[in-house]
């Protein structure tokens, strides 16, 4: 379990095309075997320390003849952002991903005291 030691507890989310390979013919697409994309986030102003981060898929468009096989996770995280990582491996074709996220975690606040 994740605890937070802040009376301030900020909330930030955003959705992001991770890809669109049919349109040119890339490796999500055309590929086989284990293909990985990463995409980076920066969230709109800095959390205290890492936040809990959920990312979930929004919208994908796969080839109904191929077996569907998806991974995506957040990786990476920090108090300024962190990269969502998105996987497909065999035979698997991808020609679009969204993907949706939400970061929780503890906030600055105007009334913090800064003591050095």
């Amino acid at each position: 379990m994740k605890r937070f030691n802040s009376s301030s507890i900020g909330v930030d989310q955003g959705s992001t095309i991770l890809f669109s390979d049919f349109e040119d013919g890339g490796k999500m697409w055309t590929g086989n075997g284990a293909r990985e994309v990463r995409v980076a986030v920066v969230f709109a102003e800095p959390f205290r320390a890492a936040p809990a981060v959920m990312v979930g898929v929004s919208m994908w468009d796969l080839d109904q003849k191929t077996n569907q096989r998806s991974d995506i996770s957040a990786d990476r995280i920090t108090a300024t952002g962190f990269d969502i990582v998105f996987k497909t491996w065999s035979d698997t074709r991808v020609a679009r991903i969204r993907a949706d996220w939400t970061a929780v975690g503890a906030v600055s606040d105007e009334d913090d005291w800064d003591i050095d």
